[in-house]
């Protein structure tokens, strides 16, 4: 599957069996209207994907929230604007659904891919990420 192929390009991630378990995990994302995966394509191919949540909030005049996870582009395209057209394009649609705000988690410590975010839009001074791994 040409987009579980691309997630090999994040972090070493191993392509999942396939199978019942997997297409019932499919089945699941596609029908769920919160879940969207966006696809940079060119040559025929997913060169460049993100996924993009929008979460139903009781605060904030009970207007959504939006996360952003799973930013990839192929190793052999990046630096060509694909990842960049995504992440606005996620915009867009946070705003079309009202959200109030965008949020987007990276583990890189790398200064170039910190810059990419910041380039985005994206900022790391208003918040403090935590994560608890299960």
């Amino acid at each position: 599957m040409p987009l579980l192929d691309l997630y090999r390009h994040l972090h070493d991630n191993p392509m999942p069996a396939a199978g019942e378990a997997l297409d019932a995990l499919w089945r699941r994302i596609l029908a769920d209207e919160n879940h969207r995966i966006l696809l940079g394509l060119a040559d025929g191919g997913i060169v460049s994907s993100c996924v993009l949540l929008i979460v139903p909030n009781l605060t904030r005049g009970q207007r959504p929230y939006a996360l952003v996870e799973n930013v990839v582009t192929r190793a052999d395209r990046r630096g060509r604007g694909y990842a960049t057209r995504l992440l606005a394009f996620a915009g867009e649609l946070a705003e079309r659904e009202n959200c109030y705000k965008i949020m987007l988690m990276t583990g890189s410590k790398d200064a170039s891919v910190l810059g990419f975010y910041e380039r985005a839009g994206y900022n790391r001074q208003d918040k403090t990420a935590f994560i608890r791994w299960l």
